[in-house]
Order: structure tokens, then sequence, then C-alpha cells
């Protein structure tokens, strides 16, 4: 591909600013399974986060909530992930908090759920529809 190609095909970007080529349905993915939340991560996240699905049981959350940008919310380094301010963070993030998993592309909505009692004290994650998944996880959680 010559580098105009290439740049057409960056410049051509979907709702959340990724290149053309990434489709937003191949992200991960928050969802209630039973008394558990699931953060689904595709084959590429998986890669990038250096982890599989995390499964934490409804009890630990402690809230949800949507914001319309997810970098503020990320807390302490990413060790190990994948990062570039802005456009991508996946995976484990440390402080003295203790550990948080990201999983966020570009810029947009996104869910943040706290926990407690988990191995993870926060998931947060980008979602075209953060605010109903948000409610819908709280709900689920016994939060709303």
């Amino acid at each position: 591909m010559s580098r105009r190609a290439a740049a057409a095909t960056w410049g051509s970007a979907s709702r959340r600013g990724y290149p053309g080529f990434i489709d937003s349905d191949l992200v991960a993915d928050l969802e209630v399974e039973g008394n558990e939340l699931v953060l689904h991560l595709r084959p590429i996240e998986k890669a990038e986060g250096a982890h599989g699905d995390i499964r934490v049981p409804l009890s630990a959350v402690t809230a949800v909530r949507s914001v319309d940008d997810p970098w503020p919310e990320l807390r302490g380094i990413r060790a190990p992930g994948t990062g570039l301010p802005n456009v991508i963070a996946v995976g484990t993030r440390r402080g003295g908090f203790g550990k948080d998993f990201a999983a966020v592309h570009g810029k947009g909505p996104a869910v943040v759920v706290e926990l407690e009692g988990a191995p993870y004290g926060r998931f947060v994650v980008t979602a075209d529809d953060a605010a109903p998944r948000a409610s819908s996880i709280a709900a689920a959680a016994g939060q709303g």
C-alpha cells in the first residue's frame, strides 16, 4: 500500500476516532452473565493487554457510571499493556490504589465500573452505548 493510500485509510475514522480499518464491534465488551460481570476482550486486545477475559462477581460492583471522556479515569501506570495517550490504553494499570484494567480506544464515551473485593479496583472500557450499558450493569448489580 502506498503512503497516500495508507494516509487515506487512517484519515477515514469511525465514531471513536479509530482508523477506518478497525471495526468498533471488535473491541472489549462488558456483559452480565448470571451473577458475574465479564469483561470480554477481543483477540487483539488479549495480546495488547497481555490478559484474557476477566470475570468478577456482581457483588463486587460498588458503582457504575458512564463518562464522555475515559482518559481522566485512568489511574497509575500501565504494566503490562499497550498505551499511547489519547489513542489506546489496554491492560493493567498499577499504583498505590492497587490494580485497574483499561480497554480504552480513541476518544468517546466509556463505562467506569468501581469494584471492591475483586482482583481489580476499576474497569474503564470505551463503549458507544456507555450510558445504557452502565445503567444495565448497575441494575444487575443492585445499584439502581
